[in-house]
């Protein structure tokens, strides 16, 4: 795994998980990674948790400001105000990784909530250090930026070297977690282990609706299904997702990348991503079935 990797040019980490045998395969499972926009994925699960027990009316508006926007894709690209649910804010976090969507609803949901999730869920690993903008804002502290605008202007004069000291790019010092930690999540997700039924299924509805298919699916053939979510920064390219063959099998994966390439875009770093979570669903040896599923679990 190391040498696909390299010949990609970055440094990478992976953890395969059978849903139905807990049969796995790893390379680096346990190292600490940055999660990037992964963390989407528990964010969205708590607010659809919270849904199912009252706490939240998914129907509940929200504004996207100027104040609010955090640049990218979406509303967090917009030049005027917005204004959505928090069900479509929970949509536009999974399916485009919008960032202001997923902002104005860790506001919401609580960072302290989410943190509280990964606890409960047992991801041992698995720190949430804030809400995206906490994240942008400790890369402007960092570069010393005085504000938004400050740091706008600055950040594409730094030198690799410069905006790789910044923590949100230290898996130890920001939102980070482990490849192990976040195949437990998806197979949490994927029993209707994480949430109740409906919480979850929700949440897999809406990761399969993801526009990005250039990573982690792209390893795969046609007629394998898949539900993902990316995660992206300089230097950083993740994914993690649940494959589900044909014959009914289905696969937690979590690949994640780091290098000093700080170019915004890196195909080959993306195509290697499906490689290797293709090869470790292939190098998993199976054991007995997992109790709650019928049939043997095998590769088709």
């Amino acid at each position: 795994m190391d040498e696909i990797f390299r010949k990609a040019g970055t440094r990478g980490w992976v953890h395969a998980r059978c849903l139905d045998c807990d049969a796995e395969f790893g390379s680096g499972a346990d190292e600490p990674v940055v999660l990037s926009s992964v963390v989407k994925v528990p964010l969205v699960l708590e607010f659809a948790r919270q849904v199912a027990a009252g706490q939240l009316d998914p129907t509940d508006r929200v504004r996207a400001t100027a104040a609010d926007r955090l640049g990218g894709v979406a509303t967090a690209g917009c030049a005027d105000d917005v204004e959505f649910s928090l069900r479509d804010a929970a949509l536009l976090a999974l399916t485009v990784s919008d960032n202001t969507a997923a902002d104005l609803l860790f506001d919401r949901v609580g960072v302290d909530n989410v943190r509280s999730l990964v606890r409960e869920l047992g991801l041992t690993h698995t720190r949430i250090a804030g809400s995206q903008r906490d994240i942008l804002e400790s890369m402007a502290d960092d570069i010393g930026a005085r504000d938004a605008l400050d740091f706008v202007q600055r950040f594409p004069a730094l030198s690799p070297a410069e905006v790789l000291a910044t923590r949100a790019l230290d898996p130890l010092r920001t939102t980070a977690s482990t490849p192990r930690d976040m195949t437990l999540l998806l197979s949490l997700i994927g029993r209707d282990r994480a949430a109740p039924e409906q919480a979850c299924r929700w949440v897999r509805d809406l990761m399969r609706e993801q526009f990005s298919g250039h990573r982690l699916p792209s390893g795969f053939a046609a007629d394998v299904r898949t539900w993902s979510k990316t995660g992206t920064l300089p230097g950083v390219r993740n994914e993690i997702g649940v494959v589900e063959y044909p014959d009914g099998s289905r696969y937690a994966i979590a690949v994640f990348t780091a290098c000093d390439n700080l170019a915004q875009r890196q195909p080959e770093v993306d195509h290697v991503i499906g490689v290797v979570a293709r090869q470790s669903v292939e190098r998993i040896v199976h054991g007995l079935p997992y109790t709650t599923f019928q049939g043997r679990c095998g590769m088709s």
